[in-house]
């Protein structure tokens, strides 16, 4: 009988992390003091969002992806909150919308501008008032456009549709009421037409969130779970939380059957919050502890045993929150898979983490970037308050690619030229590129600043390089002089 080392074999084996230079990080920000268990930043391609200290009310700043370095201590705040704010989320639609919740019981919509703040951000563009107590977490449908989820200290969650005229709007299309304390987490499946949520009496609950009933709950006494996760389209969930002798503990559950987990796995004796982050595309699952300054990641299988341990980036600095790049914010020339921000309180700074793989090729790696959710809905709001359940629309993160079927969304207004002043048109829907939707309007700016500045002694040394000897000037002459011979 021959004997077989347990030996997996994974492209994803030897990634690791890379913490930001000092210069690029971003420093002197006043990161909140709350104690609550969430994020305290979101991130998308333009911005970088992360909840303040702020005396008469609750703030977070909006702070744009580039501006690194030491933050003014005068910079603008984006408040209107009478209470600390204790959530944020990007529009996963609009890169420049964003919801907030606070103690005030009430979400907020803010419209942010493209130029940079020059004075507090005060005017709202929406309010949610349904809630009673303190809102403690905001999610936005990851296909529908519009429509976004609150889950507030009166037990309740409720369905927001944004897609009205309505400036003040009271009155949610759907409130859940079957849970029995505070909500602590809540994750869609993959087409939003599941939630998860985890709760204080330390059950998980599987529900139809239009409908609002219950299709699982589990009861299981030996995990006590704080965050809940849907793995993608493996039909599994993973949640964290504590084992029955408090040691922080990870568990994975299929989600057909929730009486007994699959797997569970043992961290340490820590006391901090677990937050798991679940990358789909490399079916990599990222740990990070509130209060920790490590971060933990393992590859996830379908098969037993279900969670497997690459390694772990470790540093001095713990975290109080963190924030997460989307996929199609990344840095695809440099093998980036995944980019965290982690707000360090005790240096006031935010530091950005990318986790990469080592490759020598400087190409395009198409096996760790399959096609990803993209920047557009897949249906309407109303659409899906009928019933109607679609995956994410794909893009692929080659640099020019276009949008993978299914296609987006007619435009509600007439499409307009874009910046080359070319319509690009395909059976009457207009063709979205990821690097349209990704690349901001000041980096089109600085890019042609950059052009410009490139040029030595009339020559681009990108496009065309400066001669290194004689003979390469003497040739580069020599139509010029040709031309003149003839002309004369």
């Amino acid at each position: 009988m021959s004997w077989h080392p347990q030996y997996r074999s994974s492209k994803f084996r030897h990634v690791f992390g890379k913490p930001a230079s000092k210069e690029n990080c971003y420093d002197s920000v006043p990161i909140t003091h709350s104690v609550h268990d969430n994020h305290f930043c979101a991130v998308n391609p333009h911005f970088i969002a992360v909840v303040t200290e702020c005396a008469g009310g609750g703030a977070f700043l909006v702070i744009p992806l580039n501006q690194t370095g030491k933050l003014d201590p005068h910079y603008p705040k984006v408040c209107g909150h009478k209470g600390n704010v204790l959530d944020i989320k990007w529009n996963p639609f609009n890169d420049f919308e964003i919801a907030s919740c606070s103690e005030d019981a009430t979400i907020k919509i803010w419209d942010i501008p493209t130029q940079l703040l020059t004075r507090n951000l005060t005017v709202f563009r929406k309010e949610l008032t349904g809630h009673a107590r303190r809102v403690g977490l905001v999610e936005w449908h990851p296909t529908a456009a519009n429509i976004l989820f609150s889950s507030g200290y009166d037990y309740k969650v409720m369905v927001w549709n944004l897609d009205t005229t309505e400036s003040v709007i009271v009155n949610p299309v759907r409130t859940i009421c079957c849970h029995q304390d505070v909500i602590l987490s809540m994750s869609f499946n993959t087409n939003g037409s599941l939630l998860a949520t985890t709760c204080k009496d330390r059950k998980i609950r599987i529900l139809d969130p239009r409908a609002g009933a219950v299709l699982q709950e589990a009861s299981y006494k030996g995990h006590r779970a704080n965050k809940v996760l849907f793995l993608g389209n493996l039909k599994k969930l993973l949640s964290t939380g504590t084992s029955r002798w408090n040691n922080r503990q990870m568990a994975v559950w299929d989600q057909d059957n929730l009486s007994v987990p699959l797997t569970e796995e043992d961290l340490d004796g820590s006391s901090g919050v677990l937050f798991p982050f679940y990358d789909a595309d490399t079916s990599m699952l990222y740990v990070v502890g509130k209060g920790d300054g490590n971060i933990r990641y393992y590859e996830v299988s379908a098969d037993k045993p279900h969670l497997n341990y690459l390694t772990e980036y470790r540093s001095y600095n713990p975290q109080k929150g963190i924030g997460v790049m989307p996929k199609r914010g990344l840095d695809v020339s440099s093998c980036e898979i995944f980019r965290f921000y982690k707000l360090i309180t005790t240096k006031s700074l935010i530091e950005p983490v990318s986790m990469i793989v080592p490759r020598r090729s400087e190409s395009y790696q198409e096996d760790i970037y399959p096609p990803t959710a993209g920047a557009q809905p897949s249906m309407t709001a109303q659409e899906w308050l009928c019933g109607m359940d679609k995956g994410p629309v794909l893009v692929s993160l080659r640099p020019g690619s276009e949008q993978l079927c299914p296609r987006p969304l007619l435009p509600e207004r007439p499409p307009s030229l874009n910046q080359t002043g070319r319509l690009a048109v395909q059976d009457g829907q207009r063709t979205f590129s990821l690097r349209e939707e990704t690349v901001p309007r000041w980096a089109a700016e600085h890019r042609l600043e950059e052009k410009k500045t490139r040029l030595t002694n009339g020559f681009d040394i990108f496009e065309c390089p400066p001669p290194k000897t004689e003979n390469e000037q003497a040739t580069m002459q020599m139509p010029a002089l040709v031309f003149w011979s003839c002309s004369s």
